[in-house]
């Protein structure tokens, strides 16, 4: 199997400069086990300039759930830092006014590339090791896989959802008698293209169904009970992640008008995640943005479900024109109105 953790995450209110080493031994550990380890990763309260001053090379961080006055003392630090994530939750009393989509297009404005780290969540999970979706709640790591990897010679869903068990319990086992273990964020987390996408697998699976068809069937439902209720250590979100720059089969899809926001949304409604790295043009109108927020918390308070909008936009491109993201990990697209 082709055992890929895509993320570590520890968890630390103070002593930051520790984690690192802890990071390594549970590497290490992975590592002796047979995983690749694609990303080590560090979320705290600390203040992001506290977080971007750390000497912590190779690791992504994080300043985890900020509210508005926080973003306003720490927004010119977000700016100028490296590679500091956050969020804010929009679940709660505060009222989802032009405050926050002023918010993303003065990041597009300022620096487009931010928009990578940045996104509005809806009644959150805490400790989720994806980024940036992860908040804080207390000391400890948890652990998020590549998933899509181990479908790579399956033929059926179930074969596939037999060897993310059987991670899951070797993980648990390699961590179970550990305080500090907080435990497994079973998403499915694709990336790129052929096994790495989770859209490649679906096709695969369907060869005489299109992807839209699919969505009407019972197949993501299928997933994400397994992923709620098989985890062993469950933490976090455990739902099907639908990135649709990072998939480059779902981008495909995208420009191929099989992924609308609509559709999107409705699969949250079978995963529970949302929607991610979503193409936005500069000229998208501010108040479709707050209307798809104002129904995304809507849906997360009706349903229970932990939700998530990250627009991505490369501060260039207009609808109906092609991205130039300059990142390897979101494929161009042309935008479509939203």
């Amino acid at each position: 199997m082709d055992k890929i953790i895509r993320s570590i995450c520890y968890f630390s209110k103070n002593n930051l400069e520790e984690i690192p080493h802890k990071l390594a031994s549970i590497e290490q550990k992975l590592i002796t086990a047979g995983y690749t380890i694609q990303t080590k990763r560090i979320c705290s309260p600390s203040t992001i300039k506290t977080l971007n001053s750390l000497q912590a090379p190779n690791t992504l961080l994080s300043a985890g759930t900020l509210n508005k006055a926080q973003i306003r003392d720490q927004f010119e630090d977000f700016l100028q830092a490296k590679n500091v994530s956050f969020n804010v939750e929009l679940c709660g009393s505060d009222t989802i006014d032009a405050y926050y989509s002023d918010l993303l297009f003065e990041l597009i404005q300022r620096d487009a590339s931010k928009t990578f780290n940045f996104t509005y969540v809806f009644n959150n999970r805490h400790s989720s090791p994806f980024f940036p979706s992860a908040a804080y709640h207390h000391d400890g790591f948890s652990i998020g896989l590549q998933s899509t990897d181990l479908a790579k010679d399956c033929t059926t869903l179930d074969e596939w959802l037999e060897k993310m068990h059987l991670c899951w319990t070797e993980i648990n086992q390699l961590f179970g008698s550990n305080p500090d273990f907080l435990g497994i964020d079973s998403s499915v987390a694709p990336l790129f293209s052929g096994n790495s996408s989770f859209i490649h697998f679906v096709n695969k699976l369907h060869p005489n169904k299109s992807f839209p068809s699919t969505t009407t069937t019972d197949f993501y439902l299928t997933i994400t009970k397994f992923l709620k209720t098989q985890n062993p250590k469950p933490i976090g979100l455990c739902g099907i992640m639908f990135p649709c720059l990072e998939d480059f089969a779902l981008a495909q899809a995208y420009e191929e008008n099989q992924f609308s926001i609509e559709r999107n949304i409705f699969l949250s409604l079978h995963s529970g995640l949302g929607i991610d790295t979503y193409p936005i043009g500069i000229n998208e109108k501010k108040e479709r943005i707050l209307e798809i927020m104002s129904l995304m918390k809507g849906l997360a308070e009706k349903y229970d479900k932990p939700l998530a909008a990250r627009f991505i936009s490369d501060g260039k491109a207009k609808i109906g024109q092609k991205t130039d993201f300059n990142n390897p990990y979101l494929k161009d697209v042309i935008i479509k109105p939203l």
